[in-house]
């Protein structure tokens, strides 16, 4: 555990706020696969051990912590599919996903904590702290959340799509992922906006259009 994990939640206390809620998001540059963005309010006094950063941890050590998130926390989980991120944009997703996250908590919080930038219009309290889920617990917790769900989506996703290596990719562009989708061509699950998916296919794209990722 990092010594001070906890150091703005305590701060945030002191000035009175009670529910402090970290958000984040797991996702954005995979190639196929949902978006997945948690909120999480961890209760006073909630012991840290294991709690950091999800990308710092072994599948094991997340899934232990993702119930002790689950049985203590109160937690929120938003996705948003493939499609969806087509249709409106990769960022636009993004920032609407880590609003409802925040704004589904029940109850509501009375301050934000956010990895990296800014949400606008997120309806509370809050700030932006860069790489929020390697210093803060509540954007920790909320990463392990985000990540342990999109995880085991994305194994569901393999026994459906076994040729494309889901469940260690994740869905990110791996040279087997790329190989794969050179090879058989992308499934009704991956990104078309993306590029390496085959924008051809989106309505009023030329073939061999390329959209930003």
């Amino acid at each position: 555990m990092t010594p001070d994990l906890d150091v703005y939640e305590r701060a945030l206390r002191a000035q009175g706020f009670e529910r402090i809620a970290g958000v984040d998001e797991v996702g954005r540059g995979a190639l196929a696969g949902p978006l997945v963005a948690a909120a999480a309010i961890l209760p006073l006094g909630f012991d840290l051990e294991g709690i950091r950063d999800s990308k710092q941890l072994t599948a094991k050590q997340r899934e232990r912590a993702f119930e002790r998130i689950a049985a203590r926390a109160i937690v929120s989980v938003c996705r948003a599919q493939p499609g969806t991120i087509d249709r409106r944009g990769l960022q636009r997703c993004n920032l609407s996903l880590l609003r409802r996250a925040a704004c589904e908590l029940d109850p509501r919080p009375d301050y934000v904590l956010v990895d990296g930038f800014p949400i606008p219009r997120i309806g509370f309290p809050s700030l932006a702290i860069k790489k929020g889920d390697a210093v803060t617990a509540s954007v920790a917790a909320a990463s392990i959340v985000a990540k342990v769900t999109r995880d085991r989506i994305m194994d569901r996703l393999h026994r459906r799509y076994p040729a494309f290596g889901f469940d260690h990719n994740r869905g990110y562009g791996t040279p087997d992922h790329l190989e794969a989708l050179d090879r058989l061509g992308p499934t009704p699950v991956h990104r078309f906006s993306f590029a390496c998916v085959g924008q051809g296919s989106l309505p009023g794209l030329g073939k061999g259009a390329m959209v930003p990722a």
